[in-house]
């Protein structure tokens, strides 16, 4: 599978929040907080493209990541993946492309309790440093990687 990422464009951001929705339902539901509207309109009031790219995999859009500074922290948004791709390397490959890029403060994400990516952002050595009900907020510190 031939995988890269493209700038992402405002015309991307109806079909990314569609796939937003769909990734997130199962682990949303299971913790009691899906909300058809909300899910959408969360990434949409958010989302900035010029912070984001595409996921590419043989030429077809399948996903997105979003890399967002806040002070020296970076912060790893909006990851998703189609779910028909899930668990074939990419969203590895990805990350540790992000990851890549020069950074000299931590970079945090969050991920949903339960959710199985959480296991991947471990193995890359993300840890644990907050949780509440519904997330778990995760720090790769600088110089980890």
């Amino acid at each position: 599978m031939d995988t890269s990422l493209r700038p992402a464009v405002a015309a991307d951001i109806d079909w990314l929040v569609e796939l937003r929705a769909v990734v997130l339902r199962d682990d949303l539901t299971r913790l009691g907080v899906f909300d058809e509207v909300r899910v959408r309109s969360r990434m949409r009031d958010a989302w900035q493209p010029e912070w984001s790219r595409v996921v590419v995999v043989d030429g077809a859009d399948v996903g997105s990541v979003t890399t967002r500074l806040d002070g020296d922290t970076r912060w790893i948004e909006h990851l998703y993946l189609a779910p028909e791709l899930q668990g074939q390397g990419i969203g590895s490959a990805v990350l540790r492309t992000v990851l890549d890029e020069p950074h000299a403060g931590p970079t945090r994400l969050n991920v949903l309790q339960g959710s199985a990516a959480r296991r991947l952002y471990e193995r890359l050595g993300f840890v644990s440093d907050e949780e509440d009900d519904v997330d778990v907020f995760m720090t790769l510190r600088a110089g980890e990687v």
